[in-house]
């Protein structure tokens, strides 16, 4: 009787200690390294660059979910959210935060001097107090400059020829963004007298401002609207295109995706190459890579795409050397 008891129980016990060996070993696993993204704007307007970073980062061998997480921190177009949100993924103890754009890197420098930041954004990083250099930038902090803010007098540029006969073009800011939108403001400024034009600075912080955004722009009878690179306006590209084809006025934005989505034309940086880079850089910090020593990078790729179907229901007419510049026709 003893023996078959004590062996039915020595068999159970062996049993349950089986049933816990899985247990104990997941529990013995390292939790996975955390990368903390902070983005002003809403992750729906963002799809193709939250693609880019993932294709970055695979190509340094990370995958979310495999050997890394990624705890996303959207602002939602409020900017007054980013210090809470920065302090938030600091107490989380994260292995590195991604900071877009400006605003962001700006709340994350402020929330931490030991974690490593790698920042995605179109301001000169030196300028804005980030980095101490392009080359050496010191600190915790490195990542991607794209070029965005500075192509504003490009795109005015651009649509002067689209529009050439307009003595008036209406630029779109977002006064939210304080750090980006008077850089923006003084390079349309700027490009006044060379052209011949006038420039009339409109602003937008919410769907509804850029609604009389349009409205004024009509009321001005300004030629064309030029759409700043804000991580709220560059969001709202369906809503743009939308309020563009309503109110009849010629637009150009900073995103391909506003052309596809039935906007006129598109002249910017490539971001999807900018989030690109940015996931290679955390990638090579997750690797052991100090952010001191990772060079401020440049994304370089410029792209323009030109929507032939809302250029006719606008009565635009392209000239033949600017549709000879452009990297895509949708006709």
């Amino acid at each position: 009787m003893s023996l078959d008891i004590g062996r039915r129980q020595f068999i159970s016990a062996l049993g349950g200690a089986a049933a816990a060996w899985p247990l104990a070993a997941r529990a013995q696993q390292p939790a996975l390294p955390v990368i903390g993204f902070l983005h002003a704007g809403v992750a729906d307007g963002f799809v193709g660059e939250i693609a880019g970073f993932r294709k970055g980062l695979s190509e340094t061998g990370y995958e979310d979910g495999r050997n890394v997480a990624i705890e996303f921190r959207w602002a939602e177009d409020h900017y007054d959210r980013l210090p809470d949100m920065a302090a938030d993924l600091v107490r989380r103890n994260v292995a590195v935060i991604v900071a877009s754009p400006t605003p962001p890197a700006l709340a994350a420098k402020a929330a931490t001097a030991t974690i490593p930041i790698v920042f995605e954004l179109g301001v000169d990083p030196v300028a804005s107090g980030l980095v101490a250099s392009l080359n050496r930038p010191g600190g915790n902090i490195t990542g991607i400059s794209n070029m965005s803010i500075a192509l504003i007098s490009k795109r005015i540029e651009v649509m002067h020829q689209v529009v050439p006969d307009a003595k008036l073009l209406a630029v779109l800011v977002n006064p939210t963004n304080a750090a980006a939108t008077q850089t923006e403001i003084d390079d349309a400024q700027a490009t006044q007298a060379p052209l011949g034009i006038q420039v009339q600075i409109l602003q937008a912080s919410t769907i509804g401002d850029i609604d009389a955004a349009f409205a004024k722009a009509v009321q001005l009878r300004a030629g064309a609207l030029v759409i700043a690179a804000d991580p709220f306006l560059i969001g709202k590209y369906v809503e743009i295109a939308t309020l563009a084809a309503r109110h009849g006025v010629p637009t150009i934005h900073v995103q391909r995706n506003f052309v596809t989505s039935g906007g006129l034309i598109s002249y910017g940086a490539n971001l999807f190459d900018a989030y690109q880079l940015t996931g290679a850089y955390v990638g090579r910090i997750l690797k052991g890579e100090k952010p001191a020593d990772l060079p401020v990078q440049q994304s370089t790729k410029i792209e323009m795409v030109i929507n032939l179907k809302a250029a006719k229901a606008l009565g635009v007419t392209f000239p033949l050397p600017l549709l000879g510049r452009a990297d895509e026709v949708i006709e």
